[in-house]
């Protein structure tokens, strides 16, 4: 694991930006834990999914809930750790932030076109490229005062975690340079 301390970090945006390979690889350059949040769905919105039906707020508040946690409990023993979460909406960063205040979203972002044809390329445990269109409805822009990086999905996944990798040191960089009050 690193000695550099992160804020926990949320790799975020809709099925087929990458999270998970981004992540894992971010996670590798870092030297630090990555998780992937789709392990930390309850059996009964995986299944819900599979079947092709989106997840309502209900279905997803414990799921957040656990990603939270994760991300304190790894903050709280000082290990740095990257969240692989869709974290659509505001609300849901925000209960995100309610457990981890430091908490960095990276953002994959792309057009409907590269995730459509990102999401024909690959076969989900039970994430149906059909539920794409709901998920693009649901994602609600990052805002000013969220900490966040954006991404563009159409750079190869190594090329993103580099990227992600500069954005850091340019924060830990501006942070240690910048006086407090400012």
């Amino acid at each position: 694991m690193s000695n550099k301390r992160y804020p926990p970090m949320v790799i975020m945006g809709v099925s087929g930006s990458g999270k998970s390979t981004v992540g894992a690889l971010l996670g590798q350059r870092l030297g630090i834990g990555f998780i992937d949040g789709d392990d930390l769905h309850p059996v009964e919105n995986k299944e819900k999914m599979r079947a092709g039906i989106p997840l309502d707020d209900d279905d997803r508040w414990p799921w957040l809930q656990a990603i939270g946690r994760t991300l304190a409990s790894q903050q709280q023993v000082g290990n740095g750790v990257i969240v692989a979460c869709s974290a659509l909406k505001r609300r849901y960063r925000d209960l995100l932030r309610e457990h981890a205040p430091e908490v960095l979203f990276l953002h994959l972002e792309g057009s409907v076109d590269t995730l459509t044809a990102r999401m024909a390329t690959r076969n989900h445990e039970f994430m149906p490229a059909r539920l794409l269109a709901s998920q693009l409805e649901a994602l609600e822009p990052l805002e000013s005062d969220e900490a966040h990086v954006i991404l563009d999905v159409r750079q190869p996944a190594a090329e993103l975690a580099k990227q992600a990798v500069a954005a850091l040191n340019a924060r830990t960089a501006k942070a240690i340079t910048t006086p407090a009050g400012e």
